[in-house]
């Protein structure tokens, strides 16, 4: 089979998702060798960007851009900021699958986004995938600690929720006639110096990683759910459309829960399974519409 646009768009929307959920290993890894939110936020997006600008310049990508394309990237910029630090900081109110759970609802605030201001005609699929995936996500919650959860944690995951539905809205609806990685460049550049100001905003001094460990996890947070996650996504948002790359992203719970039960050893229940066919079904569902 030939693969077109939509294929790739496809492929990389789930493979975006995949490497996305990866965050909280990272991020929970590097706050127990003792690094706080900004260091680790800093630290992943200036290597980040460092693997970036070396790709550039191999390529010899012009880092020219337009007005127009100034003021888009620079709307990715601060969106990916927010979407990174709320989502991080509310690791420390709640455990990480959960909040990635709970992040789960901006494919929802992406389709009613887009249908509301965009007027864009949601398909009796996209309507089908949503409340699958919906579904599937409530039943990993529930195979978790349903416990009654801190507000200020639920509040960071759905600002970080809205802010990366809006990120995904604005590399569809921008139309940027730049390559995915000329795009990251400037959206990384954003998000380490973004850190650096909160830093000292915050006067929370940033700190070395301490160790080879740290090392690993920084280089890791760098290049899977930054470098081939952004990519990745910008891909699937221009080929497959905001909305089902949104509702493409419910692999990303699912693969912060699989990283419990391989990693941190938690059971693998009847509800689990269950939420993965049901989420696997929403998969199925936007690529038969695509």
């Amino acid at each position: 089979m030939t693969l077109n646009r939509k294929h790739i768009g496809i492929f990389a929307g789930i493979a975006a998702a995949v490497c996305y959920g990866t965050n909280p290993l990272g991020a929970l890894k590097l706050y127990a060798e003792g690094m706080q939110t900004n260091s680790v936020l800093f630290y992943r997006f200036g290597l980040a960007w460092i693997i970036i600008a070396i790709v550039m310049l191999f390529k010899k990508e012009s880092l020219k851009v337009t007005r127009q394309e100034f003021r888009a990237l620079t709307g990715l910029g601060l969106l990916f900021i927010i979407s990174s630090l709320t989502l991080y900081t509310s690791f420390h109110y709640m455990a990480a699958g959960v909040a990635s759970t709970i992040l789960f609802t901006y494919p929802v605030m992406t389709a009613v986004i887009m249908f509301v201001f965009f007027h864009e005609k949601v398909h009796w699929a996209t309507i089908l995938a949503l409340i699958l995936s919906a579904a599937g996500v409530v039943l990993l919650y529930w195979s978790g600690d349903s416990g009654k959860l801190p507000i200020v944690g639920v509040i960071l995951v759905l600002a970080s929720a809205l802010s990366y539905a809006l990120y995904i809205i604005l590399v569809d609806r921008s139309n940027l006639q730049m390559s995915s990685f000329k795009i990251n460049f400037y959206v990384l550049i954003y998000c380490t110096l973004g850190m650096l100001v909160y830093s000292l905003l915050t006067s929370s001094p940033l700190t070395l990683p301490q160790t080879a460990t740290s090392w690993f996890y920084v280089s890791w947070l760098a290049i899977v759910p930054a470098i081939l996650a952004l990519v990745l996504m910008v891909y699937a948002a221009k080929y497959v459309g905001s909305t089902a790359t949104a509702i493409l992203g419910a692999l990303e719970p699912l693969t912060a829960v699989m990283i419990g039960v391989l990693v941190f050893g938690e059971p693998f229940t009847t509800n689990l399974l269950s939420g993965i066919v049901l989420i696997l079904g929403a998969m199925v569902l936007v690529a038969i519409k695509k």
